[in-house]
């Protein structure tokens, strides 16, 4: 399928430098063809798609030649033949979400199944007046604010940093539909939005390119959960891996911070186990913002979360707190980028990772505070239990800082069960499993235990015994 657009946007463009990757023109073709299909045909959204498309045709999937991707081989991506065409919005039911809904969120959540929208088992009633929260396709032209919202997209949609890498570009050159959350200025959301992503088995392995967008204006608070979850008919069971089980989500998530607002922003990756995931989470904050996120990594055969936070403001305040729980030969890449370009910050970053069997776990992390960044106090720890003489870490924290009058840390640790640790509380009466589960609980409780959402820290809390 040959691909219309315009080249004014780049000029001189040579043909002789398009589609040099003949797999990523494969996955392009099969986006760009489905989103000639949804309802979102506005000029502007087309002219994103349009200028999208064109990057990703002068890219190519990135190698571990290259070096934020060397400790990562998308070899096994590339022996996939992923299709779009049966993904279906339809298959499921409330009775087959129920145990996987947040009870804080029964009036406020977004579901997406196959990347597709499910009204049917969304509840986005009783939300207090200025919050607006919906696919875009379905924003209500009846609602003046919504109405208005909508042309005010066009300043935001697409325009984060780091817009044209190439996953990204991917993803808004096939882009089909939006999940949207809008706080209007000095409004706080009290219970948590919950936007929940969820792909289901299907004969040939799927792609799905989910899309978050999320504006917190001015004074506003808002708690986000962004959930990426496998569904089986026989999820109970134990059934042997099958293509049935394969699929790709590419996701990205814009989030805008807007002054003196707060965002508190849950991520949870618990995709099927031949899965492939690359996700991509982009943060503006503005003067005196404050943003939290919780990056919990769980799912997934192949893993990648770009996390990345540009400070446009002064005096701002960011905190993450993730975790990674992985094992038999599941691989995690998370990548982290704090850009504080304004004086008097602070940030703060606690990463852990628990490795079991023959997993591999990498965490690459980079704060930068150049010159005009006085006054920045920043923190970054990245803390690793390995749980298997072959399980695998690569850990590299890393800060650049030019400016002279700042207060910066950075360090990272690698260590296992401590024999003596499991020896004295086997001599306190407990067995030798009770006595592992409560050592590695007690490691990964310093992040669940701050998330602010009371049922998702009871059930991490019981992921981890499993």
């Amino acid at each position: 399928m040959s691909i219309q657009v315009s080249s004014s946007s780049i000029p001189n463009l040579s043909s002789a430098v398009l589609d040099s990757d003949p797999y990523l023109t494969r996955l392009l073709n099969l986006v760009v063809a489905r989103s000639h299909t949804t309802s979102l045909q506005d000029t502007w959204l087309q002219e994103l798609r349009d200028r999208a498309v064109l990057v990703v045709r002068q890219s190519a999937l990135p190698t571990n030649r290259d070096e934020e991707w060397r400790s990562i081989d998308l070899s096994s991506l590339r022996q996939v033949e992923f299709n779009v065409e049966t993904l279906d919005a339809t298959s499921l039911q409330q009775v087959d979400i129920a145990s996987i809904t947040l009870p804080e969120a029964v009036h406020s959540r977004l579901v997406f199944v196959n990347g597709v929208y499910a009204p049917e088992l969304s509840a986005v009633a009783g939300l207090p007046d200025g919050v607006i929260v919906s696919n875009l396709a379905g924003l209500s032209v009846e609602m003046s604010y919504a109405t208005s919202l909508h042309s005010r997209m066009r300043e935001y949609l697409a325009h984060a940093s780091g817009a044209d890498e190439v996953f990204t570009s991917l993803n808004t050159g096939g882009m089909t539909d939006v999940a949207v959350v809008w706080v209007a200025k000095n409004v706080v959301v009290e219970t948590p939005i919950h936007l929940l992503f969820i792909s289901t088995a299907s004969k040939t392995p799927t792609l799905s390119q989910p899309r978050c967008f999320i504006v917190a204006e001015t004074g506003s608070s808002v708690t986000l959960v962004e959930e990426f979850k496998s569904h089986k008919a026989n999820e109970g069971q134990q059934t042997s891996t099958t293509v049935e089980d394969v699929y790709f989500t590419n996701a990205v998530t814009e989030i805008w911070v807007e002054d003196n607002a707060q965002v508190n922003h849950i991520r949870l990756q618990q995709d099927g186990e031949s899965a492939f995931h690359i996700g991509k989470s982009v943060i503006s904050q503005r003067r005196n913002s404050r943003y939290t996120c919780y990056p919990i990594t769980l799912g997934g055969k192949l893993s990648r979360h770009n996390l990345e936070i540009f400070q446009t403001g002064d005096q701002t305040e960011t905190i993450l707190n993730g975790l990674t729980i992985i094992g038999g030969n599941q691989l995690a890449d998370t990548h982290s980028t704090i850009a504080l370009n304004h004086p008097y910050s602070t940030s703060r970053q606690l990463h852990k990772c628990i490795i079991g069997d023959r997993a591999h776990s990498v965490f690459n992390g980079k704060i930068f505070v150049p010159k005009a960044a006085q006054l920045t106090d920043a923190a970054q720890l990245n803390r690793n239990l390995l749980l298997s003489s072959k399980a695998r870490v690569d850990t590299k924290p890393q800060l650049e800082i030019t400016a002279d009058n700042v207060k910066c840390a950075h360090g990272a640790t690698v260590s296992q069960l401590e024999d003596d640790e499991i020896f004295y509380l086997q001599s306190r009466g407990i067995d030798e499993n009770d006595a592992r589960y409560l050592l590695i609980n007690a490691f990964a409780a310093e992040i669940i235990n701050q998330i602010p959402v009371p049922s998702l820290r009871e059930k991490l809390t019981q992921l981890v015994g499993k």
